[in-house]
C-alpha cells in the first residue's frame, strides 16, 4: 500500500482484513504488516492466495528504508484521496520509485474516500489517465462504507496469479 499521508491506506487494509472502519486518524509510522488469505478463480479452478499487506507510512521522500521494504514486491496498491486532488500526481512518483527496486510489479490504482465526494467525472478522468499510463486497473473506494475494497484486493490477487 503506497500513497501520501492520510489517503486511507491503513483504513483500506483494516476494512479488507477485519471488515472494520475507525474514523479516528492515527498516522502510520514505518510499516504495518497484515495478512489475509483469499480464494481467486483461475482457469476453471480456484487458487488460495496468501496476501501479505505492507502498509507503508506516506512520505514525500523515497529513502533506503522504504526501498528495502519494497524490494521483491509482487504487487502494489497506489492510493490517492478523492477529496485532495494534490495526492493524484504522487501515484506516478510511487510507481516510479517502486520500479527502481522491483521491476515486475502488478499495480492497482485506488482513489479512496468516494463516500465524501460525489465524483464529477473530472477527478475520475484524471485517475483513469494515470491508471492507463501505469497499465493498471483503477477503483473508486470507500474504506468507510466498504465500497469496492474487496474488489480492489481481489483484482490485485488476480493480477498476481
Amino acid at each position: 500500500m503506497l500513497g501520501d499521508f492520510a489517503v486511507g491506506k491503513t483504513s483500506l487494509v483494516k476494512r479488507f482484513v477485519f471488515d472494520r472502519f475507525d474514523d479516528k486518524y492515527i498516522s502510520s509510522i514505518g510499516v504495518k504488516v497484515s495478512r489475509k488469505s483469499v480464494v481467486i478463480p483461475r482457469d476453471h479452478a480456484t487458487v488460495q492466495l496468501n496476501l501479505m499487506l505492507w502498509d507503508l507510512a506516506g512520505s514525500e521522500e523515497f529513502d533506503q528504508v522504504r526501498a528495502s521494504y519494497l524490494r521483491g514486491s509482487a504487487g502494489a496498491i497506489l492510493v490517492c484521496d478523492l477529496t485532495r486532488t494534490e495526492t493524484l500526481p504522487s501515484l506516478i512518483q510511487y510507481a516510479d520509485n517502486l520500479a527502481t527496486v522491483s521491476r515486475k510489479v502488478s499495480l492497482i490504482v485506488v482513489a479512496n474516500k468516494v463516500d465524501l465526494q460525489a465524483t464529477d467525472g473530472v477527478a475520475e478522468r484524471k485517475i483513469a489517465e494515470i491508471a492507463a499510463q501505469l497499465d493498471a486497473p483503477y477503483f473508486l473506494t470507500s474504506a468507510k462504507t466498504g465500497q469496492a475494497v474487496e474488489a480492489m484486493f481481489r483484482a490485485l490477487g488476480q493480477r498476481l496469479i
